[in-house]
C-alpha cells in the first residue's frame, strides 16, 4: 500500500510517500525557516500563504523521488491538527482534492501521532511494535508540545505528562532570542553550547555564567514547566551584561553566550530525560520512542541513549522535525483500523492526543 502524506501544521510544507507503513520512498520538505527568521518567529499568515506556493513543487519532488505517479497512490493522508489553522487548511484542502480526483481513501492524522510513527521509519527488520514491543514510552517534544505518551498499542495512547506552560521548543526559541542568537532557537542553542569547547580559559573567570540553571522537577508529577528556567536565563544574561544588548566593553560576550546556552540546554535535557526514564520505569515500558523537532537535539539524543536501560528508537533528525512521511506512516495503521475520513474532514488546531491517565 503506497500512502502519500501531507504535513502543513506550521512552517514546513512537507510531502512524504511511504509503502506499507515502514518503507520510506520519499520525504520532500520545503522549509520556511529563513523567511520567518527575519521576524524572530513563525508568522501564521505568511506561513499559510507560503504553503500554497510550495505545495505543488513539493508534491512533484516527492513523486519524482519515489519514482511514482499520482496514479500509483493508494491512500492520501494529511495532518488535520493540532497546528496553525490557516496552515492546516492548505494541507487538508490539497489532500481532499487529491483523494477526490484519484478516487482513493482520505485519512486525517493527528500531528503528534505522526511524530510517534516516525519511529516506524527507522530501518530494521522489525517494527517498534515487534521489537521491543508495546508498551512504549514516548516523548513528543516540539515548538508547541512537550508530552509524555504511553503507547499501549496502535491507536492506544495514554497522556502521562505535558507542559504546564512553555513547550521545550518554544523555550529554546525564547532563550535564543535572549542570547542574541537566530531562529529557530533549538539548533542555535545547540551550536552555541557546543562552541564552549572552542574556548580556552585560564581558571574560571565566568563563575556566574557557568553556574547551572535551575531545574523544575515538579515532584510527584510527570508534567513539565520550562518558564522558570527561561526567566532564570534572562536574569543571568542581564547580570553578566548580555541583555538587552551586550555591553560595549564586554569582549567575552561569545564565551558568556556559550556558557549560558550550555547551561540552558543541560537544564531542559536533564528534566526531559529524567521524566521520560521515570515514566518508562513506572509503566514497565519495553522501549522508548522520541519524536518532534526538539528530539533532533544532539545532547538529548546522547543522554537518552546513554542512560536508558531499555531500547530507545530515535529517528534521524530530518524525521524528528515536521515531515510528510511520518503522516503517511501513521495513516497506514489507521487504515488497518478502518479509520477513513470523508470530504467533511476539517482542521482542529487544538486536536488532543492521548487519553489522560
Amino acid at each position: 500500500m503506497l500512502i502519500l502524506g501531507i504535513e502543513t501544521s506550521c512552517d514546513e510544507t512537507a510531502v512524504g510517500i511511504v509503502e506499507d507503513g515502514r518503507s520510506l520512498r520519499a520525504n520532500a520538505i520545503a522549509s520556511q525557516a529563513a523567511m520567518h527568521a527575519a521576524h524572530g518567529g513563525v508568522v501564521p499568515e505568511l506561513a499559510s500563504r507560503q504553503h500554497i506556493r510550495d505545495m505543488e513543487p513539493t508534491l512533484r519532488r516527492a513523486l519524482a523521488d519515489a519514482g511514482a505517479t499520482l496514479e500509483d497512490i493508494d491512500v492520501v493522508a494529511v495532518t488535520h491538527g493540532p497546528g496553525l489553522a490557516g496552515a492546516l487548511i492548505s494541507g487538508v484542502n490539497t489532500a481532499k482534492s487529491l483523494a477526490l480526483t484519484l478516487d482513493v481513501p482520505l485519512v486525517g492524522v493527528n500531528h503528534l501521532e505522526g511524530h510517534v510513527y516516525a519511529a516506524w521509519l527507522v530501518p530494521g527488520d522489525a517494527s517498534p511494535a515487534e521489537e521491543p514491543g508495546f508498551p512504549l514510552a514516548c516523548l513528543v517534544a516540539s515548538g508547541g508540545h512537550t508530552d509524555l505518551i504511553l503507547m499501549e498499542g496502535h491507536g492506544e495512547y495514554r497522556l502521562v505528562g505535558r507542559t504546564r506552560d512553555d513547550a521545550a521548543g518554544e523555550a529554546f526559541d525564547k532563550a535564543a532570542r535572549v542570547l542574541g542568537l537566530g531562529f529557530p532557537g533549538g539548533p542555535e542553542i545547540q551550536k552555541a553550547a557546543a562552541s564552549l569547547a572552542d574556548f580556552s580559559e585560564d581558571g574560571e573567570p565566568f563563575t556566574e555564567a557557568a553556574t547551572p540553571l535551575p531545574r523544575a522537577w515538579m515532584r510527584d508529577t510527570f508534567d513539565f514547566s520550562f518558564s522558570g528556567v527561561k526567566t532564570a536565563l534572562l536574569h543571568r544574561a542581564q547580570d553578566v551584561g548580555l541583555y538587552p544588548q551586550p555591553e560595549a566593553a564586554n569582549s567575552d560576550a561569545d564565551l558568556l553566550v556559550a556558557h549560558l546556552a550550555y547551561q540552558f540546554q543541560e537544564s531542559l535535557v536533564d528534566v526531559m530525560t529524567a521524566k521520560l526514564l521515570d515514566m518508562a520505569d513506572r509503566y514497565k515500558a519495553r522501549g522508548l520512542v522520541l519524536g518532534g523537532g526538539v528530539t533532533a537535539n544532539a545532547r538529548l539524543r546522547q543522554r537518552v541513549l546513554a542512560d536508558s536501560p531499555v531500547p530507545a528508537i530515535i529517528p534521524a533528525p530530518v524525521l524528528c522535525t515536521d515531515n510528510g512521511a511520518m503522516i503517511a506512516a501513521g495513516a497506514f495503521y489507521q487504515m488497518q483500523r478502518d479509520e477513513v475520513a470523508d470530504m467533511a474532514l476539517d482542521v482542529d488546531p487544538s486536536l488532543p492526543f492521548g487519553v489522560p491517565l
